[in-house]
């Protein structure tokens, strides 16, 4: 069980990882648009 079970929560954590870092990178874009205003 703990086998199957491992790939499945690191291929979830990578898939949090890029959606936090596509959220991070958009909200830094929108702030330094804002900001360059």
């Amino acid at each position: 069980m703990k086998q199957n079970q491992e790939p499945q929560l690191k291929g979830t954590l990578a898939a949090v990882l890029v959606l936090a870092v596509i959220l991070a990178a958009s909200w830094t874009a929108v702030f330094v648009l804002f900001i360059n205003r």
